[in-house]
């Protein structure tokens, strides 16, 4: 859809509302716990729907980011505190909230040596304590390429280690704030060669100028370093001071970069208007489970 014609979103970017029991539920867990999640604060478009049917993902490490993207709605400047007790809470939550599988992310904390390292370990040790059979999916930043960091979020055996490249390279210092598009590559790969059986996955935002090719050659950078799981989705606005739409894809158009991720070696592609990175994350690491265990 052309530029001069981005006034209005288009039908299929229209989100029905739904606030049943399990949403009010869930929000008043995350208060009584005094949690973060990534749905609010980043305005995720899927919160109602995910939250109705008991799926969240946890933001950990407080809600004020030491980066500030361009295309990103959560509060940015300098950290003043670092609550150790966070990981029990989260823990408790997801007994609480009886989930099957839980997604950790976090705000990037650059004023930390580790950038929160000590603390994703920490959350995914209490969630495998008190559920064990809930499954647990990391998106991490890139704390800044420190590879033991890494190594210490690895060694506490997450079931899926997820890091956004978010877009295309041509676009990614515009875009993305500190966070460099080779970086990321290396952090996905370092990932693979520290625990092979860990799937990898990552997501991109469309519809910030890039072009087709260039989501292409994104896709096959990211095979190249084995990353398993691939999400697109469309970039909306969540501010005016934020970056601009350029362009509107279409379902019709999610569904060929789909099959184009399919055909380069993804386990599953997410791709679709709305999607996020998180969006049915419990089926995808399925997906990728299946893929490996079809390998061996």
């Amino acid at each position: 859809m052309p530029t001069d014609q981005l006034e209005r979103k288009p039908e299929w970017l229209k989100i029905k509302l739904t606030k049943g029991e399990n949403f009010k539920q869930l929000k008043e867990i995350m208060r009584s716990s005094t949690l973060h999640t990534v749905c609010e604060e980043a305005k995720c478009p899927n919160i109602h729907e995910c939250w109705a049917s008991r799926t969240a993902t946890f933001m950990i490490l407080g809600s004020i980011c030491t980066r500030a993207c361009r295309f990103c709605a959560v509060n940015s400047g300098l950290p003043t505190e670092l609550d150790v007790q966070e990981p029990e809470r989260v823990a408790e939550a997801v007994v609480q909230m009886g989930l099957k599988h839980v997604v950790v992310t976090s705000v990037a904390r650059d004023d930390l040596a580790d950038g929160g390292a000590a603390i994703f370990a920490e959350t995914i040790r209490q969630i495998r304590l008190s559920s064990p059979l809930c499954s647990v999916e990391v998106l991490i930043p890139d704390f800044m390429g420190n590879a033991d960091a890494l190594l210490t979020v690895l060694e506490a055996k997450p079931d899926m280690l997820n890091h956004n490249i978010e877009t295309v390279e041509r676009l990614s210092d515009r875009v993305r704030s500190k966070a460099k598009y080779a970086r990321s590559l290396e952090l996905l790969s370092r990932s693979k060669q520290l625990a092979p059986s860990i799937p990898t996955k990552s997501s991109i935002m469309v519809g910030l100028g890039e072009s087709t090719e260039e989501i292409v050659r994104t896709m096959d950078d990211l095979r190249a370093v084995d990353v398993n799981i691939l999400t697109i989705g469309q970039y909306l606005q969540p501010t005016k001071t934020h970056l601009k739409i350029k362009k509107y894809y279409t379902p019709d158009e999610f569904l060929e970069l789909k099959t184009q991720g399919m055909n380069r070696g993804f386990s599953h592609v997410e791709s679709g208007p709305l999607v996020r990175s998180s969006y049915h994350a419990h089926e995808q690491l399925q997906a990728a489970n299946e893929t490996v265990s079809s390998m061996k």
